[in-house]
């Protein structure tokens, strides 16, 4: 069930503090990326972005809605709808995409859309890879990096053969793309699988963003399974060259449990580098900013402070 106190504009938002300002939903044309980013603007709409939320593959970034905007008070934070997700209406060509490359010149576009000096860029698996890549190649608009178990493998990066039989891949499309409505949406999810350790308004804002009405009057994915599944395919980036070139404090906070954060043979490189810090937090999975917001708050205040 949708939570006790719902507000919101949509069905599927999730509920809204009195004492919270109602997050705004902006669209900012990208001409030159062939259409516009959708995101959530949160804070005094008078101060200048300290904060750029990047999200997982196939979620969107109102997903991250109730631990971003405790921080809202005094920081201004756009939560991105990346390419292929959300309400952003980016093009999601397939054959011969560049992969997770799209979403660091999208990012950096919108960077210069902005028009103002560097910002905090941050960002959950899928959204952490593609804001570090995204300081690497402009370090001048990047702070500082915030980075929620990133996904940054070994070298060299799995094949495409070995990535075209992933369980990733496969579970992507294989996934559900059509409810009767956001509120089976959410029964559907909560407490089930991936959503097993979210809370209730988390899986509402998810769904809420996630899903779109049809011309028959279902609900269907923004993201669709075709869309989730080839960017777990395409892993052609070299992260651990996108540290080297990267010039801000990075913190990077990593999951306990099956992190696609995986050290095997970098753990002396990135600690040599006096400005870049890894934390394992005790008793978390890859949806850790889910599972420890208050962590994700403070590593942001943080950041913003540097």
């Amino acid at each position: 069930m949708l939570p006790d106190g719902y507000m919101g504009r949509r069905p599927g938002d999730a509920m809204t503090a009195i004492d919270e300002p109602e997050p705004r939903e902006r669209t900012i044309a990208l001409p030159t990326r062939g259409g516009a980013m959708a995101a959530l603007d949160l804070g005094p709409p008078d101060r200048p972005v300290d904060i750029v939320f990047s999200h997982a593959n196939g979620f969107n970034g109102r997903t991250y809605r109730t631990i971003l905007q405790p921080l809202a008070a005094d920081l201004r934070i756009l939560a991105l709808d990346l390419r292929g997700h959300g309400a952003s209406t980016l093009p999601t060509v397939i054959a011969g995409r560049q992969g997770w490359l799209e979403f660091r010149d999208d990012l950096l576009a919108l960077l210069a859309a902005l028009d103002q000096g560097p910002v905090v860029l941050a960002g959950h698996s899928m959204g952490g890879t593609t804001s570090l890549l995204a300081a690497a190649a402009r370090p001048d608009r990047v702070r500082a990096l915030a980075l929620f178990d990133p996904v940054a493998m070994p070298s060299p990066p799995p094949d495409a053969a070995a990535l075209e039989e992933s369980p990733l891949v496969a579970g992507a499309l294989r996934r559900r793309s059509v409810f009767a409505n956001r509120q089976a949406a959410c029964d559907a999810y909560l407490g089930r699988g991936a959503f097993r350790s979210w809370s209730p308004a988390q899986v509402a804002d998810y769904v809420a963003a996630g899903f779109a009405e049809t011309a028959s009057g279902e609900v269907a994915l923004t993201c669709t399974p075709e869309w989730e599944a080839s960017n777990f395919r395409t892993h052609n980036y070299d992260p651990w060259a996108a540290f080297r070139e990267s010039r801000c404090p990075i913190r990077i906070l990593r999951a306990a449990e099956a992190s696609t954060f995986r050290l095997e043979g970098h753990e002396a490189e990135l600690a040599a580098d006096g400005r870049i810090t890894v934390e394992t937090v005790p008793g978390t999975t890859h949806f850790l900013p889910m599972e420890r917001p208050d962590l994700v708050r403070e590593t942001l205040k943080a950041c913003v402070a540097l």
